[in-house]
């Protein structure tokens, strides 16, 4: 009778909760696990990465320096990770033909993104390099252009701050680019601003296609004071974006960045003419 009564009980009183000292110890969280392993793999990276660059000679383990103080915590990695795997990118070490004109692009991921298709477009006329960053709004050019600049001897420098700088009242964005149009001649190049290629409105309104627009309007006007070619990349592309632009997106697609690559190899010929 008792195990009857018994079986009964357990069925109509189930077991009362473990206490939490009778609780089964819990798992590391999975993120502490995602952290330690992303932590594991950029050590690697850096291992892989630092052995690459001491096998190199002095010249390009010089640049690849300053890479690593210039490009950031988001494009540093990808760099290292594409020259571990031997492929080619925008921040490529150039060697100098001294036969050949030395040519410097100055912008941002747009910039990026069309620096291979201009090498291309420009192999065995001139030697394309470009500034060891995403240069980003005009304040950041006014902050680094030293070190963009390096020892100086440029025949030709091709520039764009824009996307970066939607936000930037224009007065500022205008006495900015006064300060970098005067720096950069000092280097006796010639220059050569490119018009900022279009953005789409954002859902929420904090970017705005217009604001594109009002500086590319300012800019001319201070690039037309100091006598610098202007590189019409906003006018040339526009009729182009459904097929160049991805949607609501400010870069490019493959044959958009070729695109690009063409105005601005064709406008760097015009310069060095």
């Amino acid at each position: 009778m008792k195990t009857v009564f018994a079986l009964a009980a357990s069925l109509l009183f189930p077991l009362a909760p473990l206490r939490a000292a009778d609780a089964p110890k819990s798992e590391p969280p999975r993120a502490d696990e995602a952290a330690a392993s992303k932590a594991a793999a950029d050590a690697e990276l850096e291992d892989k990465y630092q052995a690459w660059v001491a096998a190199l000679p002095p010249d390009q383990q010089a640049w690849e320096r300053t890479l690593q103080e210039n490009l950031g915590s988001f494009y540093l990695p990808i760099h290292k990770r594409e020259k571990l795997a031997d492929r080619s990118n925008a921040w490529d070490f150039v060697p100098d033909d001294p036969q050949l004109p030395r040519v410097l692009l100055i912008g941002d991921s747009v910039s990026r993104g069309y620096t291979q298709a201009v090498r291309k477009e420009l192999a065995g006329k001139a030697g394309v390099h470009r500034a060891p960053a995403n240069c980003g709004p005009t304040a950041s050019g006014l902050k680094n252009i030293d070190v963009w600049l390096a020892d100086g001897k440029w025949d030709v420098i091709h520039f764009n701050f824009g996307i970066h700088d939607r936000n930037t009242s224009i007065a500022d964005y205008t006495q900015r680019l006064e300060q970098l149009v005067a720096r950069m001649n000092q280097t006796g190049a010639k220059l050569v601003w490119a018009s900022t290629t279009p953005i789409p409105d954002s859902p929420d309104g904090k970017q705005t296609a217009e604001s594109i627009v009002q500086r590319n309007r300012a800019a001319a006007e201070v690039m037309q004071r100091h006598g610098v070619a202007i590189n019409d990349l906003f006018t040339a592309v526009t009729p182009h974006l459904a097929e160049l632009q991805p949607p609501q997106d400010v870069h490019f697609n493959a044959k958009g960045y070729e695109f690009l690559g063409g105005k601005v190899a064709q406008a760097v010929l015009l310069a060095l003419e």
